[in-house]
């Protein structure tokens, strides 16, 4: 029996969640900080990730010890500290900063469908990772990645292209990651064997 579910995601021990929708086969690793987000179908995050304001596409591979849509902190103001934006939790009768809170969450971080963001990599916010990209361990993303490059460095810095800009097109085209479950079963065996031009020859 398949462990993931279409109708709920499996959330590991210890997950914080707010505002969040999940697809269908989502897994949440342990201790995860979820906030303000969407995750797409089949997408997972390993333990200890941090995602806030972020559209995150189908399929995604999320390691360990990611951070995506880090907030920020106010650096025009006299002070960085969060007292006069929470200053509800320092001072009786005060209020938060509410328009702050609504700036956060409008700085939207996109990633892409099929994507794989490695251990300890930051996206920050209003950055968008294309479909089919990576991004290596450790790198610290400041501006929008291509599909199917892959990125490393702080800043991150294209090293490569996962395939020729033709077989990437081709694959952006035939767009799998919206093939019903269904399908995606019975194309098991290609996804497991076929390098990615034999497979576009065979579906597209």
């Amino acid at each position: 029996m398949a462990r993931l579910k279409p109708d709920a995601p499996f959330l590991h021990p210890d997950c914080e969640v707010t505002d969040t929708q999940f697809g269908r086969y989502v897994e949440i690793g342990r201790a995860t900080r979820l906030a303000h987000s969407e995750i797409g179908d089949y997408s997972y995050c390993d333990r200890w990730c941090d995602i806030a304001n972020t559209q995150v596409g189908k399929f995604s591979n999320i390691a360990a010890s990611v951070r995506i849509g880090a907030t920020d902190h106010p650096m025009d103001k006299a002070s960085l500290h969060h007292f006069h934006y929470r200053a509800g939790d320092y001072f009786d009768g005060a209020e938060d900063d509410a328009d702050w809170f609504a700036l956060r969450r409008s700085r939207r971080t996109v990633i892409g469908h099929d994507t794989w963001l490695g251990h300890g990599a930051q996206v920050r916010p209003e950055v968008t990772i294309g479909a089919g990209a990576v991004v290596a361990g450790g790198a610290i993303v400041t501006r929008d990645v291509a599909p199917y490059m892959i990125v490393a460095g702080i800043p991150a810095k294209p090293l490569r292209r996962r395939f020729s800009e033709s077989i990437a097109t081709r694959m952006e085209e035939l767009a799998w990651w919206d093939w019903p479950h269904d399908r995606l079963q019975a194309s098991l065996k290609d996804f497991q064997t076929m390098p990615a031009e034999a497979f576009l020859e065979k579906y597209s």
